[in-house]
């Protein structure tokens, strides 16, 4: 068997999968997959969490669907554009946050097998769920290397009291959300092992700079999702190429490896890995999202995004490894 043949049936096994470009696109449960893989065969995870969290029970998804809302919240209408359904993190009661804990510890501890030493794990949260989703992953053996913040404007928050809102007009039962956070983890060089010599032996340890030079910086102005961007992949929590570039590009220090996102949705951090030339892995099991990133990647990683583009475009695309 061919050397890249066999790469690729070491990542895909048995499943249903799409090659795109430099991407992999693999139809399974993350936790499925990831207890599958060699042990240090990947380089860095960028990912937006759709399940474990239980927003994303199939229940709650046909919920939402039907208009129904269940956990989600459906926003009404307003200034002539219809506002996408947001999950009430609020409402998860003491056993869902439990569960919701040791969903990601198990996921932390399969995620450190399979990353390289060093390699780096972004992962986006929220206010709400943030300390029991770092708390886990911390348990699990990932080190907490800090966040990412994310500046951008949501619909979260602000709100006067339900239905009290003539009786305490002066009151917000939260702050308004103006920022998104992202944990930043990173699995244990091994003892007494520097970051130049993890460089060298595993290509991780550290996180890329900019093509100006620049140092990656826990702080990044975003957009929310531009509509053209919604327009091909319509997703709950679609993240804008903007701000998925720069990030993609951050993880893999020397611009080689691998970059997986368990979590896959729409697809929208496997196009932006194919927009900066670089080598990925999707995974997800909701048959409709599969197929949606199946369409989705090559149109959104085509997308020009200038401001961005010019920080971290590449001169030459990453030699796939499948």
């Amino acid at each position: 068997m061919h050397a890249s043949q066999g790469n690729k049936c070491r990542l895909s096994f048995d499943y249903n999968v799409k090659r795109i470009g430099n991407s992999l696109l693999v139809h399974a449960d993350c936790i499925e997959w990831l207890s599958r893989i060699q042990e240090d065969s990947i380089h860095a995870v960028v990912t937006d969490p759709p399940y474990g969290v239980k927003e994303y029970d199939l229940d709650q998804l046909e919920k939402r669907s039907s208009g129904n809302g269940g956990i989600w919240r459906i926003p009404p209408s307003f200034d002539g554009h219809k506002r996408a359904p947001l999950p009430r993190f609020t409402a998860l009661d003491a056993s869902e946050r439990e569960r919701l804990q040791c969903f990601f510890q198990d996921w932390g501890r399969l995620v450190l097998r399979g990353l390289r030493p060093g390699g780096h794990v972004f992962v986006a949260t929220n206010a709400f769920v943030a300390q029991l989703l770092y708390g886990a992953l911390t348990s699990s053996g990932l080190e907490f290397r800090g966040q990412l913040i994310r500046l951008v404007r949501t619909l979260r928050g602000g709100d006067r009291p339900k239905n009290a809102e003539a009786e305490f007009p002066g009151v917000s039962s939260l702050p308004k959300g103006c920022y998104e956070p992202w944990g930043i983890f990173r699995k244990p060089l091994p003892a007494r092992m520097t970051v130049s010599e993890c460089l060298r032996r595993w290509q991780t340890g550290g996180l890329r700079r900019t093509n100006c030079d620049k140092p990656f910086e826990d702080v990044i102005s975003s957009e929310r999702t531009p509509r053209r961007e919604r327009a091909i992949a319509d997703h709950p929590s679609l993240k804008p190429q903007s701000f998925l570039r720069q990030v993609v590009h951050a993880s893999l220090p020397l611009g080689e490896g691998i970059v997986v996102d368990p979590f896959m949705g729409s697809g929208s951090t496997i196009a932006a890995a194919e927009a900066v030339g670089a080598c990925s892995i999707g995974i997800e099991r909701i048959s409709n999202y599969f197929k949606l990133a199946c369409d989705s990647v090559p149109r959104l990683s085509v997308l020009n995004v200038p401001q961005v583009d010019q920080l971290v475009g590449v001169a030459r695309p990453q030699k796939s490894l499948f």
